[in-house]
């Protein structure tokens, strides 16, 4: 008798893996884009991508249940803030700007500082920072739990109804991932698709110009228009923020900040880690004859010869810019909020 009982409950718990199954997500990688590597152990899969697209959007994960991660990335301004300094739940503002999050597949060392490695990672830190969601994960995580509906979506997801912080943090990063854009004018352009016009060419060869603009220096052309490399741009003579420094404790690194992309840049303004720059003209003036020069400036900055834009020369960098963006990137339905 009692040897039946052990088979039934082992044909039960067998039956049980079995049954469990995930539908595989295929990303949308644009023309010309490398492919990403994605952690083997968080594949992408359609009803993981559903659940962290939830999240994102629900306010659950935060102290008083008010914020949620798309309070400061807002899809119409390609997943950034619009205030120079985010806030949290309390109503104070942090140190920095929300950062856009598109393309992130490509990235490393996320937040403006680099410090968190990987997109799981960067997952964690706003959920328990108390000038952000000021949430404790075990609170969090009872919440979700206490609610059937979230419990059903994470079985489906991974195969368990007892939710977990890994659970959560994984399906958030999923869907992430899937925030591409590669459809913007410029996109267009190098498909033959459509031209652009005289400024905006004339922008280009600006941008790219190493005696100009010579922009592409860090904000390579190609799917992320960075290469995330942290810099001393001249903000200030002598650091605010100490930035990068505040990770490393290298003092070569302080006030050094993440190169950010440039994809949808006309809609993530104000700009720089702090928001100080509320124009991209305003911000391509800062690169021309307003940085400082401090100890530790990066090199391109410190060769460059300040002045060396002509005002004319400055707005086509601008209608450049706006070449990047991609207007059905946030009009898609995929990445709207899903919660009713």
């Amino acid at each position: 008798m009692l040897m039946g009982i052990v088979l039934l409950f082992s044909c039960r718990h067998e039956s049980e893996e079995v049954d469990f199954h995930t539908t595989p997500y295929s990303l949308n990688i644009p023309h010309g884009f490398a492919p990403f590597s994605v952690p083997s152990n968080n594949p992408m899969t359609q009803e993981g991508v559903a659940l962290g697209r939830k999240l994102f959007y629900d306010p659950i994960l935060s102290g008083n249940n008010t914020q949620s991660c798309a309070s400061c990335h807002l899809v119409q301004h390609s997943f950034s803030d619009t205030t120079a300094l985010s806030a949290g739940i309390d109503g104070f503002a942090g140190p920095r700007n929300a950062m856009p999050l598109v393309n992130l597949g490509w990235q490393r060392n996320f937040f403006w500082d680099g410090g968190a490695a990987d997109m799981e990672s960067q997952v964690l830190g706003p959920v328990e920072n108390p000038i952000e969601m000021h949430e404790q994960w075990p609170n969090a995580i009872a919440e979700l739990n206490a609610d059937a509906a979230y419990q059903e979506l994470f079985n489906q997801a991974f195969g368990e109804r007892e939710i977990t912080v890994p659970m959560v943090i994984r399906a958030i990063a999923q869907f992430e991932r899937t925030l591409i854009s590669g459809n913007a004018k410029y996109d267009q352009y190098l498909r033959g698709e459509t031209g652009l016009t005289p400024q905006e060419l004339w922008g280009l060869e600006v941008f790219t110009d190493p005696m100009k603009g010579d922009c592409n220096h860090c904000h390579s052309l190609g799917s992320t228009f960075s290469d995330f490399e942290f810099r001393n741009t001249g903000l200030d003579s002598i650091a605010v923020d100490a930035g990068r420094y505040l990770i490393t404790l290298n003092e070569n690194d302080r006030g050094k900040f993440k190169t950010p992309s440039l994809r949808n840049i006309e809609l993530t303004g104000p700009y720089m880690h702090d928001g100080r720059f509320a124009t991209l003209l305003q911000c391509i003036e800062h690169y021309n004859t307003q940085f400082h020069y401090a100890p530790n400036l990066d090199v391109n900055l410190l060769t460059a010869q300040k002045g060396r834009m002509t005002m004319e020369e400055m707005q086509a960098v601008e209608s450049f810019l706006k070449t990047l963006t991609d207007w059905e990137f946030i009009q898609n339905p995929a990445f709207a909020d899903p919660n009713p």
